[in-house]
């Protein structure tokens, strides 16, 4: 099942990563990323994608600086989080997502 399937077909949230190997913000973030994966494991799902392997993937998302972080509940990108954005806002947009109510 491909990506783009599981998030349409997604009943929880999902997050995807956007990011490339030779970003610095990215390799940082990416730490962060997996932190947060760990802690909301069963609560959200958490997905990566490289952008210079998937270039197709992040071009239809409109991905156009790394890293890049978009939370979807079905189907539908109902945040995001653009740049080094620090661990506590990345929470807060979690849980705003997994309560229904959108931080931007």
């Amino acid at each position: 099942m491909s990506l783009n399937e599981k998030l349409a077909e997604g009943k929880t949230l999902s997050l995807v990563q956007f990011k490339a190997e030779w970003n610095g913000a990215s390799q940082i973030i990416s730490m962060i990323y997996d932190d947060l994966a760990h802690s909301y494991q069963g609560m959200a799902d958490f997905h990566v994608v490289d952008v210079e392997q998937e270039t197709e993937l992040s071009n239809s998302f409109g991905v156009s600086e790394v890293p890049t972080i978009l939370f979807f509940k079905s189907g539908q990108i109902v945040d995001h989080a653009i740049g080094l954005t620090p661990k506590n806002i990345l929470i807060a947009k979690i849980e705003a997502a997994l309560n229904n109510s959108v931080s931007k």
